[in-house]
């Protein structure tokens, strides 16, 4: 296996990936942390982790028989830094700048997978992108391709952490590489320290119940209060632990054209967003990973993180939205909430007018939106 497993790596890097390396198919080592943290309700929301939670414990819950986890990584984004953003502005998470990466790591791990079977017509696999209850971090670690930092995230040394991972799972008993046994975190930590919303209380203990891109990308609904006062601009995850690491400071950007950004999502106009009609948004999230979040919960972060900054130019736009009775509920109560939280007439009249709203969610927001305006005439959260 010695030349087929040499010859796989070189394939994968002609097909686009950064790295490439190979972790035995055992029951992942930080599977217990995992199980812990399950058992203190950090997931938040995410319900899913805790019922595929058994099948996390051997890749063979993917494939049956497997015997090597043939894991990739691909640096993404670029090198343009998010700085400090215009009133109208808001911030997306590098990983939505481009294409869904879902597909394009899809197609490219499906290639190798091909190749494979030409190789070995007998050898069975699967590829796995997020898709499947894997504990992929945990198997790129094994496969020596970095090691997880403080902040959850795996990080190479050469490529930082703005990486995608991927894997293949299959039968054959593929050579292994050395696991990364070391961490290079050392003392630093930037990128506990420098978390908005305080989502870290220990190095490799993030809490998704205070965590942006938990809020902003996987709950539906409304944003209870605080939270929602906590979104520091970002209207699609969340990038403020990596951008400080020092790992990515001399890392490189990304450079397989299927992922380069797309400029509506660098730093979109949120009164835009308000407008637009559900054919532009359709449009724009198709074949984006800010799909996830769907145009309500874009447009329910665009309207919070307009109020949060309390500016009046805003007024306008999110009146529109709490004025539109077809509009999505969850969108709605977001910008009376919003409204609630801006100085002015205009802003206290647009709350007024919709005391007696029929839609449950929307009466309670305007309610508590109006007690915020009487309390607090200057708006201000």
């Amino acid at each position: 296996m010695d030349d087929l497993t040499a010859r796989l790596k070189a394939e994968a890097l002609r097909l686009g990936f950064n790295r490439v390396g190979i972790a035995p198919a055992v029951s992942p080592p930080g599977y217990p942390n995992f199980l812990r943290w399950l058992d203190e309700g950090r997931e938040a929301g995410m319900g899913y982790l805790r019922r595929n939670g058994p099948a996390r414990e051997h890749p063979d819950s993917i494939l049956e028989g497997v015997r090597s986890v043939v894991m990739v990584s691909v640096v993404y984004g670029s090198k343009r830094p998010v700085g400090e953003i215009g009133p109208r502005s808001g911030k997306v998470a590098r990983y939505a700048w481009s294409d869904d990466y879902h597909r394009v790591l899809w197609d490219k791990l499906g290639a190798l997978l091909d190749w494979l079977r030409a190789e070995h017509p007998e050898a069975r696999g699967r590829v796995v992108v997020d898709t499947a209850p894997l504990l992929e971090r945990d198997f790129a670690r094994l496969a020596g391709l970095g090691w997880i930092g403080k902040n959850t995230m795996l990080i190479d040394r050469h490529l930082g952490s703005f990486t995608f991972l991927g894997a293949l799972l299959t039968d054959l008993e593929l050579v292994t590489d050395r696991p990364h046994e070391t961490s290079h975190c050392g003392t630093c930590t930037r990128c506990l320290d420098a978390c908005p919303t305080g989502a870290f209380d220990g190095p490799n203990r993030l809490d998704a119940r205070r965590c942006i891109s938990y809020w902003t990308i996987e709950h539906r609904g409304p944003i209870p209060d605080f939270e929602a006062g906590q979104l520091d601009g970002w209207v699609f995850g969340c990038d403020v632990c990596q951008d400080v690491c020092p790992w990515n400071r001399k890392a490189p950007g990304g450079r397989m054209p299927e992922l380069e950004p797309r400029s509506e999502w660098l730093e979109p106009d949120l009164f835009g967003w308000l407008d637009e009609d559900q054919e532009t948004w359709r449009a724009r999230l198709k074949g984006s990973a800010a799909s996830r979040a769907r145009r309500a919960g874009l447009l329910r972060n665009a309207a919070l993180v307009l109020g949060a900054r309390g500016g009046v130019e805003a007024v306008a736009a999110l009146a529109r939205r709490l004025d539109d009775r077809e509009e999505d509920a969850t969108v709605r109560a977001a910008a009376a909430w919003a409204l609630g939280r801006i100085p002015g007439d205009e802003a206290r009249e647009a709350i007024a007018r919709h005391r007696d709203d029929e839609d449950p969610v929307v009466r309670e927001a305007v309610r508590e939106a109006a007690a915020r305006s009487t309390e607090d005439p200057g708006g201000s959260g």
